[in-house]
Order: C-alpha cells, then structure tokens, then sequence
C-alpha cells in the first residue's frame, strides 16, 4: 500500500486530535478512572503516548540515547506512565500536543530510505508514522472503554489493518509458531469500500469489518466480539493470536459478555 508521508502525518495528526478533543470534554474525575490495562487510568493512557512521541523522536535525533532507552528495564515503560501520569492534566494535554508537532517534523524531515531504530524492528518514517496511528487508536480504545464510549471507524483504519497484515508471521513467530507458508487474501469493508491485501486467489482468507479487524488486531476486542470470517486453518488461528504492534501481545481481552 503505497502511501504518501505527508498524508499519513495528516491521518496521524487527526487521529489524534480526535482522541484529544474527547479528553478535552471530560471532569477531573474521569481521568482517573481505570483503563483496561491493570493499573493504568485515563491519564496514565494519555502519558504513555506522549512518552511514545518521545522515544520516537529520540531515535530519530538521538539514536545512542534511544539505544540506552531500549535496553533499559522493561518496567521502564510503566514506570514512564506513572510519571507522566502524575502531571496535572493541562500541563500533560498541552505536552502531548506540543510534542504531536515536533515529532511530525521530525518525521517529515527525516531522509527517505534511512532506517529509524526502535523497540522492534527498524523502521522508515511512513512505517513509523502509521505505528503512532495505530498506537493512538489503540491506546484511544482504552480510554473510550474506560469512558463507556463506543469505538469509532475512521478512514485511519486502513493504516491499522495494513500494519497487522504486515506483521502476520511476527504474530506466528512470537508465539514459538511456524510462520504459514501460503499467503492470505484479506478483505476488509468500510463505509461502502472495500480494502484488499494479498492475491486474490489464496485459499488462505480473511474477511469482515475494517473496525472489527483493528481492534482485534490491537488486541482491544476478542474474536467473539468482532464480525470477521476466517477460511482455511492458518487463517483462523492467525485471528486468534494476530497483533498490529511490536512486543508482549498481552493477555488480550476476554469476550463483552463475559464481564
């Protein structure tokens, strides 16, 4: 999927605006109400993508000092959440943004083809931008499950999808899985367009709502809770275990019913 910089550090900056005017609308009292991830509230969500921003920005200036952040204790991550999360929320909200227009520049000044270094794989600009989408979504699900707010479908979602599908044989191989041999079609609806990866004559098939694929993929939604058919047994387990992001996959979420 060929995309243009520029456009995905639009998409990226919507994404997060959109996340932005939500937290801008809620009382003092709801940016402590607990996530779905143990331990952390609203705020601590909202931390964690400004320390992200950081990082990123980091290994894009600072790449020894990056190096030093990624190989520092794994506990680093929570322990930067619960920082951030103790900056009064004004000061936190106007970081964030702030630092949303750093890094966008950096980003778009970066040169084409280098490599960025990060937690997983080394990556170009537009793979980098589309990951702090996919993170902003991801960590936005959080805070609207924490706010009783339904998930929202977005033309963005197309950035999600493509990293998941990208990132297929890592979800394989993460588990101590062989990656699967046969490639997939994945097909994906929304708002009346239908978004395609892989040949169209796999046997191996993945079909359904774009939505319901990327919270699956972000492990933000169990599969029973997502309207996605799957052909072919790489197929269906890839939708059991598939994630859009580097790391720990997490226990994932347990069905809506079940709570």
């Amino acid at each position: 999927m060929a995309v243009d910089l520029q456009e995905l550090l639009r998409d990226l900056e919507q994404e997060s605006t959109g996340l932005e005017a939500v937290l801008r609308g809620i009382g003092p009292r709801e940016w402590d109400l607990p996530t779905p991830a143990p331990d952390w509230t609203v705020r601590h969500q909202v931390a964690h993508l400004d320390w992200t921003d950081e990082a990123l920005l980091a290994a894009l200036r600072e790449p020894e000092r990056f190096a030093r952040l990624a190989a520092a204790d794994p506990a680093l991550i929570d322990t930067a959440a619960h920082e951030g999360g103790a900056v009064p929320v004004p000061a936190l909200l106007a970081r964030w943004a702030a630092g949303r227009q750093v890094l966008a520049a950096a980003l778009a000044g970066h040169p084409p083809g280098r490599r960025i270094p990060w937690i997983g794989p080394p990556m170009g600009a537009a793979m980098a931008a589309s990951a702090r989408i996919m993170e902003t979504f991801a960590h936005g699900q959080d805070i609207r499950d924490a706010l009783g707010l339904p998930p929202v479908a977005s033309p963005r979602l197309r950035h999600v999808a493509h990293l998941a599908v990208a990132a297929r044989d890592f979800s394989f191989r993460g588990r101590g899985l062989p990656a699967p041999a046969e490639p997939f079609r994945i097909e994906l609806a929304y708002d009346g367009e239908s978004w395609g990866w892989g040949p169209e004559d796999a046997a191996q098939r993945v079909a359904g709502q774009a939505l319901d694929f990327a919270l699956l993929a972000t492990r933000r939604r169990h599969r029973a809770d997502c309207r996605l058919e799957a052909r072919g047994a790489d197929a269906q387990r890839w939708l059991e275990i598939a994630q859009a992001y580097a790391g720990d996959p997490g226990p994932g979420r347990r069905p809506l019913g079940s709570h």
